[in-house]
């Protein structure tokens, strides 16, 4: 410290006061301090001249006595190789006081390890105070690490401390349950320039590691340019997510497309977000996957999501949820649910491939990506999308992946310019085409049974991502695809006897089937399912534009081929001259789903028929000419 006395001026000997925080860094071998006493013993006393710096002046230096608490002025004689400091009185005449403040060396949180003291700086994402510690969790600009402090079971350590806050924190890295954790020292919560340029650095950081990987797409299709685009912003948006420490909460579509595009991200989520923390089950309490009940976010599904997250915001100290909505969340029936999250700011992001209302949902979104934007249509599946979404988040997960669009294709029926790619892609991986059926079939007979809950590892193995054992994907494959098929099959044989035919003005084969009536209930295949292997049975026979119609007391499933139905534009109709019928629901060209009153439905279906009487065939839309 002696360039610091000449830079203090004059011939006046300089005593040095040093800042609680202050170290062994800061002190030199010859330079004076103002110090305390602090333990008086046989052979001399101990003092501090900080909170970190104590030693000893031997007996022989004394020539008074002292008490614990006197201040004195003392000069460091020597730091031993042991860390021990050895001090004597000094007794400076006319001396000057020059403080010091401690600039220690910071640490990033990602080059900790076990045993390490160490000072870290970094903005406070989350306070915790379990029956034990308060775990406080910082994150830099390289992670975020849990820091441990203990003031009595349950009690709140520095409960000055706040979210957000910019703080430096000295304590030593130990491990806990297997996972790094530092055991605060003390903590100074930062202000001024110190605090800005904290922020700064991190906020720069984070925004430099939120940048999605740079991968080219597993096939070349010049088509879906546009759309990647959005993609690497969504991708940006969730690593960045992730680094600010706020959880996620996936929803998606509770069919085969809807899985394919929640797991790969999922599962790339949950290996960024334990790479980002440092520990392997960090994922687990930050993100989560549900099935939504219906095609759209329901006021029901909200509430709960709402009710959750609050909960864990109040009781685990969490920011509120990043919602990512999958194969769903494109539609004015969307609206009052996102309205809803707009109330506590929670940021929202879609990847669908349902026809789109952008009107009403883009002002309540931070993100929107949907073929339909770019002129394209429900034939590029989310699935689709969503595996280069996942690859963008974390490309390490591309091996897992390339067989799952052929999946998402097939479950959706798709007939997109890609498909042979996709499917050539996924016959590289070892999977014929019978093999990607197969699949898609045990993923919706296991979305099926599951009711709505994530079935968590189960379809991941039925998906083969995330799977450590193939044995068990093949079998569990071909046990739910075979049951699937039986149930079909079963379903089928009762419903064809009942289907009504007619051939509409237009030329189109029209057919309708009284599903409550006759057809298994509340078992597989639902409605949906049920309607749609009927059409399909039945455009295979026809190989001509064929409508389908499966109908409920409350509900009517609608299928066609070679037919462009806008059934978004019919529910907006049917409102129109049907008033009190109360229909709701939308979809694709080619396939959705409406409800209405029950004591309506003669109306409402009679409605419906006279508008697919007067819809446009498409033969783009014929599965018949794609298999041609």
């Amino acid at each position: 410290m002696t360039d610091d006395a000449e830079e203090t001026g004059g011939d006046r000997p300089v005593v040095f006061d040093l800042a609680p925080s202050c170290t062994l860094s800061d002190v030199s071998e010859g330079d004076r301090y103002h110090a305390t006493v602090n333990g008086v013993v046989d052979y001399g006393v101990f003092v501090d001249v900080s909170d970190a710096v104590s030693g000893l002046i031997h007996e022989s230096s004394l020539d008074t006595d002292y008490a614990v608490g006197d201040r004195l002025i003392v000069e460091l004689d020597e730091i031993r190789d042991n860390g021990d400091v050895a001090f004597t009185p000094a007794d400076p005449d006319d001396y000057q006081t020059a403080a010091v403040e401690h600039d220690p060396e910071i640490t990033p949180l990602d080059s900790l390890t076990v045993g390490d003291e160490a000072t870290v700086e970094g903005e406070i994402v989350q306070i915790k105070q379990t029956g034990g510690p308060t775990i406080v969790q910082v994150g830099d600009e390289t992670g975020i690490r849990a820091c441990a402090a203990f003031a009595g079971a349950g009690v709140r350590a520095y409960p000055e401390l706040s979210v957000g806050d910019a703080v430096r924190i000295r304590g030593e890295a130990e491990s806990h349950d297997g996972t790094l954790q530092l055991e605060i020292g003390d903590v100074t919560i930062l202000d001024g320039e110190t605090a800005t340029d904290v922020h700064e650095r991190v906020a720069e950081g984070r925004r430099e590691r939120a940048t999605p990987a740079d991968v080219d797409p597993l096939v070349e299709w010049e088509a879906f340019e546009e759309i990647r685009s959005e993609l690497v912003e969504v991708a940006r948006l969730l690593r960045e997510t992730v680094l600010e420490g706020r959880p996620i909460r996936i929803r998606h579509h509770a069919d085969g497309d809807g899985m394919c595009a929640a797991i790969p991200v999922q599962q790339a989520l949950e290996a960024f977000i334990d790479e980002v923390h440092g520990t392997p089950d960090a994922a687990r309490h930050r993100l989560k996957r549900l099935p939504s009940k219906a095609p759209f976010y329901e006021m029901e599904d909200v509430t709960r999501d709402l009710n959750f997250a609050l909960e864990g915001q109040a009781r685990h100290g969490q920011k509120l949820p990043f919602l990512l909505m999958l194969d769903n969340g494109s539609t004015e029936e969307d609206v009052p649910a996102y309205r809803k999250l707009a109330h506590y700011d929670v940021p929202i992001a879609v990847v669908d491939h349902h026809h789109p209302d952008p009107e009403a949902v883009e002002p309540l979104l931070d993100a929107h990506v949907n073929p339909y934007r770019h002129g394209l249509d429900y034939r590029v599946t989310t699935g689709m999308m969503c595996v280069e979404l996942a690859r963008l988040i974390h490309p390490e997960i591309t091996d897992d992946l390339r067989h799952v669009p052929a999946v998402a294709g097939l479950s959706d029926r798709s007939s997109a310019t890609a498909m042979d790619d996709y499917v050539a892609l996924a016959d590289e991986e070892g999977y014929d085409r019978a093999d990607l059926e197969n699949v898609s079939e045990a993923l919706d007979y296991a979305a099926h049974w599951l009711r709505y809950k994530d079935g968590g590892q189960v379809v991941s193995d039925v998906l083969n991502v995330g799977c450590d054992d193939e044995a068990r994907h093949e079998e569990l494959v071909e046990f739910l695809s075979t049951r699937a098929e039986r149930d079909v099959e079963r379903q089928l044989s009762v419903v064809e006897p009942h289907v009504e035919s007619e051939r509409l003005d237009s030329g189109v084969r029209f057919h309708r089937v009284d599903l409550e009536n006759f057809a298994h209930r509340f078992t597989y295949p639902a409605p949906g399912k049920t309607t749609g292997e009927l059409h399909d049975e039945l455009v295979r026979e026809h190989r001509e534009p064929v409508i389908t119609v499966g109908y409920g007391p409350d509900f009517a499933v609608l299928r066609s081929d070679g037919v462009r139905l806008d059934i978004p534009e019919m529910v907006t109709e049917l409102n129109e001259e049907l008033p009190g019928a109360g229909v709701s629901g939308g979809g694709h060209l080619v396939v959705g789903s409406i409800k209405f009153v029950e004591g309506r439905r003669e109306d409402v279906i009679d409605a419906l028929v006279e508008k697919m009487g007067d819809a446009d065939l498409d033969e783009e839309l014929s599965a018949a000419a794609v298999d041609d």
